[in-house]
């Protein structure tokens, strides 16, 4: 397989993980494609019980729809206090259409009845690689430890972002430039191992 050939689909409507992931990937010899580049693609339903079996299904699942290799992940935040709470629910905690505003707002609420000093939380990403006829090939998870702040702050980013200060700032993940969150975030972390495995697997 020549590095010509070989196209990966970020497998995400989200435009902020795609632009993030391409921004990540900019100096892997890829062609990237995006799921808003084919019209006919259906939904997958995240049915899975952890972001691993999530990130599987949808990578497995978007590879057999568009015939080419595919990059899923599924990550969400864990909040101590809340038992692990939003997890494999954070982009929908507050509802199936919810906005990130009202994430976010629900997610302090919760706190808000919680002991101050309970703000631990991680985020977590699982991705899956799957190839042409949908066999998941790896699967990475990658964590970024850090704790709630209940004022969001910045506008970098998407998500949680606004309120989640990573171990060793004070900033939020909105505050910090790109290239520090490159190097720190969950997503950065499991991607480096997909990266490693395409390096090993594919000799690209």
């Amino acid at each position: 397989m020549t590095r010509k050939e070989f196209e990966l689909l970020v497998a995400t409507n989200n435009e902020g993980k795609v632009l993030e992931l391409k921004k990540l990937l900019s100096d892997f010899p890829l062609r990237l494609r995006s799921l808003r580049e084919f019209a006919d693609v259906s939904d997958v339903k995240e049915t899975g019980k952890s972001f691993q079996e999530n990130a599987a299904i949808k990578a497995r699942n978007y590879a057999l729809q568009t015939n080419l290799w595919a990059l899923a992940d599924d990550s969400g935040l864990e909040v101590e206090a809340l038992h692990g709470v939003p997890g494999i629910f954070s982009a929908r905690y507050a509802g199936e259409n919810a906005t990130d505003r009202e994430n976010i707002n629900k997610l302090q609420s919760e706190l808000n009845k919680k002991q101050p000093a309970d703000k631990f939380a991680r985020f977590v990403c699982a991705m899956a690689l799957a190839d042409e006829k949908g066999e998941v090939k790896f699967v990475a998870k990658g964590i970024c430890d850090g704790k709630i702040s209940l004022e969001a702050r910045g506008n970098n980013g998407f998500g949680y972002d606004p309120i989640f200060i990573p171990e060793g700032f004070s900033e939020t993940f909105a505050e910090l430039s790109g290239d520090i969150k490159q190097r720190i975030s969950h997503r950065a972390r499991a991607l480096r191992k997909i990266i490693q495995y395409l390096r090993d697997f594919l000799a690209l």
